[in-house]
């Protein structure tokens, strides 16, 4: 149930690079709040100069969420309008204001969410790649069992990956498939703007020995439809693997003597275990 109180919670996303792709009404909103949380004062009042605000900023970032949230409730209960921005993008997404949300709701408070820029939209669009059914993982992980489960989906993968490890992502994926389609994407309305489209195999080896620059946006193809272990060619590859082969090893000798991919077989493998 939503208090009498005006006092309200308004979500706004900030450009991801050109500060022309804000929008009229996060500008309106930002205008009208009494206080705008944010995760780097400095950066948001870049934009907010840009644009003649004049908002009081409050910070409000991954170390303090807890105990800002709990003020600005209090503020916002009082009858206060909170704009809650991040850095970049659509706050929330792989950024903070979770837990200020959820807080929100558990007080009663009205929560408003404007549409705006989204680096995670822009790359899928842009990678030309199925968007009928795709799946946005955030950061990708570093452990490789972790790794290779998200890359194991069938549906299209938008993650944002680190540049330094943008090389190593893909040589993991050519391992599973050397033809998986890809689209890196690279400071995205920026500049520098740039997509590169490709394999595995061909993307691996072009960032293999040379970091891209700036921030990346990983656009992946879903993986083909596996094969299951459980199978008598899936049973042979999990034996030879038990008895000390290589994963990679022993999908490739039992794809030659049965005729299954040797792709599906080691997918299905390393998805396993």
């Amino acid at each position: 149930m939503i208090t009498a109180s005006a006092g309200r919670l308004v979500v706004c996303p900030t450009p991801i690079g050109n500060l022309e792709d804000v929008t009229l009404r996060v500008l309106s909103a930002l205008r009208d709040a009494d206080v705008v949380a944010c995760e780097d004062t400095r950066r948001t009042r870049v934009l907010l100069d840009r644009y003649g605000v004049t908002a009081a900023l409050s910070s409000y970032h991954e170390h303090n969420e807890r105990e800002r949230s709990a003020e600005l409730v209090s503020r916002m209960t009082g009858g206060a309008v909170v704009a809650l921005v991040s850095d970049a993008g659509m706050p929330l997404v792989s950024d903070p204001g979770f837990v200020l949300v959820q807080a929100c709701v558990a007080a009663g408070l009205e929560i408003d969410v404007l549409p705006g820029p989204s680096a995670v939209l822009a790359a899928l669009v842009a990678s030309a790649l199925p968007a009928d059914t795709w799946r946005f993982v955030g950061f990708l992980p570093r452990k490789r069992g972790a790794l290779l489960e998200v890359l194991a989906a069938e549906d299209t993968i938008v993650a944002f990956e680190s540049p330094r490890r943008v090389g190593a992502t893909l040589a993991v994926l050519a391992e599973l498939d050397s033809e998986r389609p890809v689209a890196v994407c690279r400071e995205l309305t920026k500049v520098y703007e740039e997509v590169v489209r490709g394999t595995a195999e061909v993307l691996a080896a072009r960032y293999g020995d040379e970091d891209p620059r700036g921030e990346v946006v990983l656009v992946i193809g879903g993986a083909a439809p596996g094969v299951s272990l459980s199978g008598e060619s899936g049973a042979a590859v999990r034996r030879l693997v038990e008895a000390g082969a290589k994963p990679r090893v022993a999908a490739s000798v039992v794809a030659e003597l049965t005729g299954v991919s040797a792709n599906d077989l080691y997918k299905e493998l390393t998805k396993a275990g």
